[in-house]
């Protein structure tokens, strides 16, 4: 960790709201918007975040499983699903486009092209495109961050 954390503080609250409250508080706000307001299917919104966070490396997000509605957790072998998300048949067609895209968006998003945009369109509307691109951005920024920080390894992620 390259952040000095005073004894007693929990490491993300500490960061983002106490070193610079302004700032880390609307991040905040962001984060948990995602997973407060997401419409998307939670199989789809997971197999995006956990490419994301597969490539981020960070070992908070890898951790963490989205509940929500009172909607199991993905099942224990999603993250593996995930990493195979070109082969797997654990997959349908949104789920499978939601990895890629995350994947796309995070590695390769100058080449994100009309045949890819076919196959999304096809499958999703333009407000679930929208929702998916800002959930992924939002974990591609604060997934990146708090593994640079090296926060990332000793947090838990805060409940709305």
């Amino acid at each position: 960790m390259i952040i000095d954390i005073p004894d007693g503080q929990e490491p993300i609250g500490y960061v983002w709201d106490d070193m610079v409250p302004h700032i880390g508080r609307a991040a905040a706000a962001y984060s948990l918007s995602v997973y407060a307001h997401s419409t998307l299917g939670l199989r789809e919104f997971e197999a995006a975040r956990l490419r994301i966070a597969q490539i981020n490396g960070c070992t908070l997000c890898l951790d963490w499983r989205t509940e929500r509605d009172g909607e199991e957790k993905v099942e224990d072998s999603f993250l593996e699903a995930v990493e195979q998300w070109r082969t797997t048949d654990a997959f349908d067609d949104r789920t499978r486009l939601a990895a890629e895209y995350a994947e796309r968006y995070a590695v390769d998003h100058h080449n994100l092209d009309e045949e890819f945009w076919d196959r999304m369109t096809a499958h999703y509307s333009q407000k679930e495109i929208v929702e998916l691109s800002m959930s992924i951005g939002s974990w591609l920024a604060f997934g990146r961050l708090n593994h640079v920080l090296g926060i990332d390894a000793v947090c838990k992620l805060p409940t709305a």
